[in-house]
């Protein structure tokens, strides 16, 4: 095993969020963080710090608390994107400012409408900005796999001499193909002056389904930084999945000859992690982590793995985090049995935590004969939703009626901000419309439904469902997210959830915009 080590960035809290529909509350991103944390990310990109108050202070937060990986901000070639950038990571241990401009002739053209020579200025006077403030700063070239190859040289020479201590090759719409994508790697290493000062990064989109490719491509050309999401969410196809690349480097050491500080053990709990909060169901056929990563319906492959599970399985689900066992719990266990199996799956919790989640865990216990591993898991992440999330309102009780030959009704009663109780109904082309329509009216607000996403997580007709919704606003969109074992129940949960959303942002619209520096 070579010495050499391979540097992850996570992005998921800033390209990540990027996906459509996607809102993380500061709350929500700190949790991720942490997550992050215990995996030993090398680097946390928190945030794009100008974008908004609550993005400025989700990223100074984490900088503040999060000990460990560099934190970053991403900041456009714009001073004050700069300058907001530093205010929010200087808290930070080891703070990073990555700064971004569009290099290829295509968005130069039509979205910048500037010719070379002043993007050109535009890069190193905000690098030679960046670096005042901050030691180590990141230059992304974007949509650098389109770019005129002696042009993006000349470039990435002009930010090393500014002062960037990374260069970082975005395919910034997932152009690139891995053979060539590794030529011009190569072609870098071999023509940019001081590009051996400097850490060679790379950030991969999914659009032709090649970001992880195209990654470890690179890794085998000489990046030493790779940059990528969680699950791959992200704009558009997503991003590079991130934890497809370390195992695949994890589990082929033998090829890629490099070490990495990752903790694998801790990639399951963030997978989930992230889809809980984003409401971004994982695949069941994803790589690593998708429910049926490690799970054998063939014959002969039963038949090999039970004599020894390397026949069929190149790593072991232990390695990324996947529970080894399955033990059933009913109605008639108690906390001590509760705890021990949460445990094993990762949840520490205080004793209050515990009394709170055991409650719930016997309400579900006598609605189903027995509750598993993966209904523990959907209990957990409700627990950390009601606890996380911006509440406006709480759902108190809904009740429906419905039928082939009914006018679909539902009755809604929400506790409101200021505690007062209000109950109202409403009808519906359906049962989820009828108690979509009666929140609305008890909340007055007005909001169209985009999207609606229903998924069994376990087996059996009593099983446990998760509800997610999109809801869109004056052009913005929010998700939300329930589960019960009702699915009209789980629908109510699911819509608030997002209607609270909402309303939180529509509080942080009113916060003054950041243009001075915050305390």
């Amino acid at each position: 095993m070579a010495d050499d080590r391979i540097l992850f960035l996570d992005t998921t809290l800033r390209d990540g969020e990027q996906s459509a529909g996607i809102g993380m509350t500061g709350d929500e991103k700190m949790e991720i963080a942490r997550q992050l944390q215990k995996m030993h990310v090398d680097i946390i990109e928190a945030g794009f710090a100008a974008s908004s108050p609550g993005d400025f202070e989700a990223v100074s937060n984490i900088a503040r608390e999060v000990k460990g990986p560099i934190i970053a901000s991403l900041a456009r070639a714009v001073a004050n994107d700069v300058d907001q950038a530093w205010e929010a990571v200087k808290h930070a241990e080891r703070p990073r400012i990555h700064v971004f401009l569009s290099s290829s002739e295509i968005h130069q053209m039509h979205q910048l409408r500037k010719n070379r020579e002043e993007v050109m200025e535009m890069a190193v006077t905000m690098v030679e900005r960046a670096k005042k403030l901050c030691p180590d700063v990141e230059f992304s070239p974007m949509d650098a796999t389109r770019t005129n190859r002696e042009y993006l040289y000349q470039m990435l020479e002009e930010v090393i001499r500014a002062g960037a201590t990374t260069v970082n090759i975005a395919d910034t719409v997932g152009y690139a193909i891995p053979s060539d994508f590794a030529e011009l790697l190569r072609d870098i290493q071999a023509k940019v002056a001081g590009i051996d000062g400097v850490t060679l990064s790379v950030h991969c989109h999914n659009d032709l389904g090649l970001a992880v490719a195209n990654s470890l491509a690179a890794i085998k050309a000489g990046a030493f930084q790779v940059e990528g999401c969680i699950n791959g969410i992200g704009e558009r196809a997503g991003n590079a999945s991130l934890e497809e690349i370390i195992m695949a480097v994890d589990t082929r050491k033998d090829f890629f000859k490099v070490d990495m500080g990752i903790d694998t053990t801790q990639i399951y709990q963030a997978s989930r992690l992230v889809s809980r909060i984003t409401g971004m169901a994982v695949q069941a056929n994803k790589a690593v982590v998708g429910e049926n990563a490690f799970r054998h319906a063939s014959g002969i492959h039963q038949d090999g793995v039970l004599k020894n599970r390397s026949t069929y399985e190149v790593m072991q689900p232990e390695r990324v985090g996947v529970p080894g066992s399955t033990m059933v719990l009913g109605k008639l266990s108690g906390r001590a049995g509760l705890q021990s199996r949460l445990e094993d799956l990762g949840y520490v919790l205080s004793r209050e935590e515990l009394s709170a989640v055991f409650e719930s865990f016997k309400v579900l216990a006598d609605k189903k004969r027995e509750v598993n591993d993966r209904d523990l898991e959907i209990l957990m992440d409700e627990e950390k939703r009601v606890s996380t999330e911006p509440v406006s309102y709480t759902l108190d009780h809904v009740h429906f009626s419905s039928g082939d030959h009914d006018i679909p009704t539902a009755t809604v009663r929400l506790i409101g901000p200021d505690g007062q109780v209000t109950t109202d109904a409403s009808t519906g082309n359906g049962p989820v419309d009828a108690v979509c329509n009666a929140i609305d009216r008890v909340i007055g607000c007005t909001c169209k439904l985009v999207d609606f996403n229903v998924q069994s997580v376990t087996e059996g007709l009593d099983s446990m469902g998760t509800v997610t919704i999109r809801i869109e606003k004056d052009g913005q969109k929010y998700t939300g997210r329930g589960a019960s074992t009702d699915i009209i129940v789980a629908s109510a949960k699911a819509y608030l959830s997002a209607v609270n959303r909402m309303l939180a942002a529509d509080e942080e619209a009113k916060l003054p915009p950041v243009g001075t520096t915050p305390d």
